[in-house]
């Protein structure tokens, strides 16, 4: 071998790195800003917190898309995280693509599920 092949590093892989890291920070950021919302929503109630006045904090149509746009941030989220759990320590590829096609479908299920909550509301 040459010296400009042992200096040559080769990189495999998705590249997802920085995007995903980048990712992850901001969803991070933006969950724990909507929770310091509704703390601060619960800490302004006058007296105890009923159903009532829990429905009440997410009735609005902006609370609702800001509910809807944390939980799929959460979904995003989950999956970067759950997505790089599989490709490290799961090595057959069968075994991984199904844990990373359930994990989809629970994500996705879930995304369904919380529409369904906050239209109810």
């Amino acid at each position: 071998m040459t010296d400009s092949n042992l200096s040559k590093r080769v990189v495999v892989g998705a590249h997802y790195g920085l995007r995903d890291w980048l990712a992850q920070r901001v969803t991070a950021a933006l969950m724990a800003l909507f929770t310091l919302l509704v703390l601060v929503q619960m800490v302004l109630t006058q007296g105890p917190i009923s159903y009532a006045t829990w429905s009440g904090i997410f009735a609005t149509g902006w609370m609702k898309f800001l509910t809807f746009a944390v939980v799929a941030s959460l979904m995003y989220h989950v999956w970067v995280g759950m997505r790089d759990i599989w490709m490290d320590y799961v090595k057959p590829v069968a075994v991984r693509l199904l844990l990373q096609a359930l994990t989809i479908l629970w994500l996705v299920g879930c995304a369904g599920w919380t529409v369904q909550i906050l239209w109810r509301v």
